[in-house]
């Protein structure tokens, strides 16, 4: 019988800026995505896996995320809540110029579960790398966000980049679920597993 997950959930950059600032996140819309956060940091809490809370720092001129700014505040829903470390980031990736790699091997984690904006810009940058540091991954899509772009390489909408982006994470870097269906392998103590990319690949040209 194989040990169960060492958890930790890894929620990222829930701040104003996202709300209220000038990047609203549209899907899924936030009235979804941030009850399902809140759950997921109340699920962990009651289980004993440790809740990481990451915020993203610009500098002052930044039209978004200014240090100080009412955007750069951590959202009220989630400021409150539990957690066991605060980290601080200036690049994508939490890893990055963190202490994100040395707090888990201290903490002897082995599964990491992310949660929080955006699903295409920092949950990205930090699945892949999380995933190439050798740990598993997990990904609540329920309890992520993304947002359109149009630019010189095409134009999407956000819900065409998350879509994407949860098909592209679970053919082979992450476990994408849903919040409830994570509650479940909390409370079971069991492991969720990505698909892989030849049978993802196998299934779309059925």
């Amino acid at each position: 019988m194989s040990a169960a997950p060492r958890r930790a959930l890894l929620v990222i950059d829930v701040q104003n800026e996202y709300f209220t600032g000038n990047l609203p996140i549209e899907y899924p819309p936030v009235s979804t995505s941030l009850p399902n956060i809140v759950s997921a940091m109340r699920t962990a809490d009651d289980a004993g896996i440790p809740v990481i809370v990451v915020q993203h720092d610009a500098p002052a001129a930044s039209p978004v995320f200014a240090q100080g700014s009412a955007g750069w505040q951590l959202h009220d829903a989630i400021a409150g809540l539990p957690r066991q470390h605060h980290i601080h980031k200036t690049m994508a990736s939490a890893f990055a110029g963190t202490d994100l790699a040395e707090w888990l091997a201290e903490h002897d984690i082995d599964t990491l579960t992310v949660a929080g904006y955006m699903m295409h810009n920092c949950d990205a940058a930090t699945v892949y790398e999380a995933a190439h540091r050798g740990l598993k991954v997990e990904v609540l899509a329920d309890a992520t966000g993304a947002l359109p772009y149009a630019n010189d390489g095409g134009r999407a909408s956000a819900e065409e980049i998350h879509r994407v982006y949860c098909t592209v994470f679970h053919s082979n870097f992450a476990a994408v679920c849903s919040t409830r269906d994570w509650a479940g392998a909390v409370a079971g103590g069991t492991a969720l597993a990505p698909d892989n990319v030849y049978l993802s690949n196998q299934r779309a040209r059925m």
